[in-house]
């Protein structure tokens, strides 16, 4: 298996095999603008599931000896809480932990929840901690977070430009990031993951590992567009998929690498720790990462090759290109057509020769070598050409 994805990757680098990316670039764009759109509504009409730093209210956890399988059911029920009430979030912190986030409480309201969730539990009071959490942090988390995501973003683009001296490649980049962004946050959406400050950490830390691997590719796109610039033998368009083919299994084998730590980090969260920083970060590294993947591949590059295909030198790299493939196509067609007259059968050959093949025949037969004309053939010019001493350079004579 190994082998033959080292021989896919070694084809896909010298470009006897080739994904065509940017030649069916319209078909990746409508996928991605399907999913953004899905993304987009669940936004809009479900909503973040936002954590109680964000919204604020009371906190309440349950320490049991043994945590029963039907433990969500006994807490709402405790706190009378319908199932559909999405204000109250029932989960399981460590192994016996019961955590009950609801809106927030007054003192006499708090106390009595206590007591309830301790009866409905079987343990005393003093096992069962109350705390309500305000929304402001949360509020000032996001508000430092949207301000360092402009900033980076406006770094990003100005790094870029100067970098690669071409702003459009910063803009395909952006582009991809806020791509990747939508549909990150909308998969949370729709899915229900709550969001929590850890959540907009992993949120920066995926647009940071997205433009790596954009930079990475689009760093093997210059090279390949500069060398078809120079030579003529490659249109933009082909320099730039040759450039995504030659980096593809890179960015599959780096993604891999990423997703496996974080997908055993998710599992552990997930089974043994329950809700926490470390659940929250896994997470959303975890779809991000893979989306970035997607997008360094399949949307940023496509995007650059639309967004210069109009400009004067591209053109024209374009027709160069055009002449040179059909000159090499014709010296191969003429190659293909020679070699296959060559090997014909011996219809195909000299008339002259077969006479004079049939006359040396005969002449063998007869033990006399002749001419064409019948004339004797002296018998040190039987066996062939005599070898010729090789005349010195005219420097020489």
């Amino acid at each position: 298996m190994s082998s033959r994805f080292a021989t896919l990757g070694n084809d896909l680098y010298t470009g006897e095999k080739s994904v065509p990316v940017v030649a069916q670039r319209r078909r990746f764009y409508i996928a991605s603008a399907v999913v953004m759109l899905i993304a987009v509504l669940g936004l809009v009409f479900q909503g973040l599931n936002l954590g109680l730093e964000f919204r604020g209210g009371s906190e309440f956890r349950v320490a049991t000896t043994s945590l029963p399988a039907t433990y969500e059911d006994i807490a709402r029920q405790a706190i009378g809480a319908t199932e559909s009430q999405r204000a109250v979030n029932v989960t399981v912190v460590g192994n016996n932990t019961v955590r009950v986030q609801t809106e927030r409480l007054n003192d006499t309201d708090s106390q009595a929840v206590r007591q309830n969730l301790a009866e409905a539990f079987g343990v005393p009071t003093s096992e069962v901690s109350g705390t309500f959490i305000g929304p402001s942090w949360g509020a000032s988390v996001s508000q430092q977070a949207l301000r360092a995501l402009v900033i980076f973003l406006a770094l990003v683009a100005v790094v870029m430009s100067i970098y690669f001296r071409n702003w459009k490649m910063a803009a395909a980049a952006l582009i991809a990031v806020v791509h990747d962004m939508i549909i990150t946050v909308g998969i949370y959406a729709l899915i229900g993951f709550e969001v929590s400050p850890a959540t907009m950490i992993g949120f920066l830390t995926v647009l940071g590992y997205s433009l790596y691997d954009t930079v990475v590719v689009f760093d093997k796109v210059r090279e390949n567009t500069t060398e078809a610039f120079a030579n003529g033998r490659m249109s933009y368009a082909e320099a730039a998929n040759l450039a995504v083919n030659q980096t593809m299994v890179r960015s599959i084998n780096t993604t891999i690498i990423g997703v496996l730590p974080v997908a055993a980090v998710l599992a552990v969260g997930a089974i043994w720790l329950g809700p926490g920083v470390l659940l929250d970060l896994s997470l959303v590294l975890f779809v991000g990462i893979i989306v970035g993947a997607y997008s360094s591949i399949f949307i940023a590059t496509p995007l650059l090759v639309s967004l210069r295909r109009n400009e004067p030198a591209v053109i024209e790299l374009a027709k160069r290109a055009s002449r040179y493939q059909a000159r090499r196509a014709k010296d191969v067609a003429a190659a293909e057509t020679a070699e296959a007259f060559g090997e014909g059968d011996g219809g195909a050959e000299d008339p002259r020769v077969a006479v004079s093949a049939g006359s040396g025949t005969r002449a063998a037969a007869s033990g006399d070598a002749s001419t064409l004309s019948g004339r004797a053939v002296h018998k040190y010019a039987q066996s062939g050409p005599r070898n010729q001493p090789r005349r010195p350079p005219k420097s020489k004579r």
